[in-house]
C-alpha cells in the first residue's frame, strides 16, 4: 500500500513537471526554437464606455468610471432606460479588478448577454451585447 501512494505521487508529480504553462523561459526557445515563435496572446484592452447601440436611447454614451452603474426605468438609476421592457432596478454593471460584470436585480423580463440569460453575475466583454427589453448596449474600449 506504501508502495502504490509513493508510485502514485510520484507519478503527479512527473505529470506536474510536464505541463507547465505560460511563456517559455529562454533557456526552452534556446532548446526549442519552435516555442519562440508562439506569441502570446494579445493583452486585453480595458472597457472604458457604454453605448447605447439599439432602443430609444441609441447613441448614448456612459463613460465608466470605477462606481457600479445601475440599468432600469428608475430615477436614481445611472443610466435611465426609456423602454416598457425595463425594470425600475434592472440590473448592473460593476467593476472587480480590471474587469466588468454585469448582474439581473430580479429583473421581470430578464437581462440578456450576447443572447443568453442572465442567472448570475457574468463578466462583460467589450463588444458583446447586453440586452434589456429593446435597449441593447454594450462595453467599447
Amino acid at each position: 500500500m506504501v508502495l502504490s501512494i509513493v508510485g502514485a505521487i510520484r507519478r503527479d508529480l512527473v505529470v506536474g513537471s510536464r505541463n507547465r504553462t505560460g511563456t517559455p523561459s529562454a533557456r526552452q526557445i534556446r532548446k526549442n526554437p519552435e516555442l519562440e515563435k508562439q506569441a502570446p496572446a494579445p493583452a486585453k484592452v480595458p472597457a472604458r464606455q457604454v453605448v447605447v447601440t439599439e432602443g430609444p436611447l441609441r447613441g448614448t454614451v456612459l463613460e465608466l468610471a470605477s462606481s457600479p452603474i445601475l440599468l432600469g426605468r428608475a430615477q436614481e438609476a445611472t443610466l435611465v432606460l426609456d423602454d416598457d421592457y425595463a425594470s425600475g432596478r434592472h440590473a448592473r454593471l460593476f467593476p472587480q479588478g480590471s474587469r466588468w460584470f454585469i448582474e439581473d436585480l430580479g429583473s421581470t423580463n430578464g437581462t440578456f448577454l450576447g443572447g443568453s440569460q442572465l442567472t448570475r453575475a457574468l463578466p462583460v466583454e467589450p463588444g458583446v451585447p447586453i440586452r434589456i427589453g429593446k435597449t441593447v448596449l454594450e462595453l467599447r474600449p
